[in-house]
């Protein structure tokens, strides 16, 4: 493999809140300059809820075969956890995220600056060809200065809570929705902050990189129930996963692609971009396919289903629905159903409306429930189930 990768994942990110993915009201320029320089991937959902595993199909899988073919590589993190389990695959460096109670006076003051600062002077020292800087203070501390955000504020909002702590709580009925909205307003304030530092980053890695830049887990706000961190079932705002990924020979910018896709077919189209080649896309649907034909021919294997085996649900994902089955009996495990992508945020259930696509929907979350992907993954689905036109 020839080139150099740059790979920047970030937990709890809300996809749903980037302007890249449609919001209108959270200014991230950073974010959206890379999005002028690469394809925006709209379909790319997790096919579980355990961050570890998500970024190993990024790169290639159990045995991390990309990490092992772009050495010298290493991990920027502030992530203990993750530094650990990759200290003997990677060289690591752990730059400690803080939980602190009050928020930051200046930028350099917060987690983010501290990370990404470490990750653009390895970058900038040119020594490594694969440098990966993987965020998870977003779980952790949402300690941007206040100015962040006190910008999102219009005169009528009420203030937004006070301190760096990243919420954790059940919503329900007697919840006050002004603190939803104020809670909602920090996160978007501690985006922006990251959108500064992400932007010094891909600024050292402007030229002959190739760059993916990926949400690997949302962050719940409440759309839910749930807003942090606590256990939610796989609804889009916790698998669906924000991409940008650039190509260091420029091709294709300024593009999207809507196909469904997976980690691991992420993680197949970066080895073949950094090999030069496109990998054959007729592989069983429980392999990785390659998206690198997006771009040379601006085709690539579309998925008509992604399924997800999460801790709280399995979900079955198709271009025309999102099926979720919860995992929780006191739920009576009763089946959802929502209408893709009309009902991009889930929120309207029609599935005693749709008893047919319910029913076929649900052999495939059962089968994947009990631990039968293989099957799962290749029952045939009707025209209706998937959303074929």
């Amino acid at each position: 493999m020839t080139g150099n990768l740059l790979v920047v994942t970030i937990d709890r990110l809300p996809g749903w809140m980037l302007p890249a993915y449609g919001s209108t009201w959270v200014s991230m320029p950073g974010l959206d300059a890379l999005a002028g320089r690469g394809v925006v991937l709209d379909g790319l959902v997790a096919t579980d809820d355990e961050p570890r595993e998500t970024i190993a199909g990024l790169f290639g899988g159990p045995g991390w075969p990309l990490a092992a073919a772009l050495e010298p590589g290493v991990l920027v993190t502030d992530d203990a956890a993750m530094a650990e389990s990759m200290a003997g695959i990677l060289d690591t460096r752990h730059v400690a995220a803080l939980a602190t109670a009050a928020t930051a006076v200046d930028d350099d003051d917060t987690n983010l600056a501290r990370l990404f600062a470490a990750a653009t002077a390895i970058v900038a020292a040119g020594q490594h060809r694969l440098v990966w800087c993987h965020a998870g203070s977003l779980a952790v501390a949402w300690d941007a200065p206040p100015e962040y955000r006190e910008a999102l504020l219009d005169p009528e909002d009420p203030p937004p809570p006070a301190g760096a702590a990243v919420p954790d709580l059940v919503v329900t009925t007697d919840t006050d929705p002004d603190l939803l909205v104020g809670i909602r307003h920090v996160c978007a304030g501690q985006l922006a902050l990251l959108d500064t530092q992400l932007a010094q980053l891909l600024a050292a890695a402007a030229e002959g990189w190739t760059i993916l830049v990926v949400g690997v887990r949302g962050m719940p706000l409440g759309l839910h129930g749930r807003v942090g961190s606590g256990p939610i079932a796989p609804y889009g705002e916790l698998v669906r996963m924000p991409a940008i990924l650039v190509d260091a020979q420029g091709r294709m910018a300024g593009q999207r692609s809507g196909g469904l896709a997976v980690p691991m077919d992420l993680g197949m189209t970066l080895s073949d971009l950094l090999a030069g080649r496109v990998s054959a896309s007729d592989q069983p649907p429980h392999h990785a396919r390659s998206l690198a034909g997006l771009f040379t021919e601006w085709t690539a294997a579309a998925r008509d289903r992604v399924i997800v085996v999460g801790a709280e649900g399995t979900a079955v994902i198709t271009p025309g629905w999102h099926l979720i089955l919860p995992a929780a009996v006191a739920d009576g495990r009763r089946p959802r159903l929502f209408a893709k992508p009309d009902d991009f945020f889930e929120l309207c259930d029609v599935a005693d409306r749709c008893p047919d696509v319910v029913d076929e929907l649900l052999g495939v979350a059962e089968a994947a429930a009990a631990g039968d992907l293989e099957r799962a993954w290749g029952m045939p689905l009707s025209e209706a189930a998937t959303g074929a036109n």
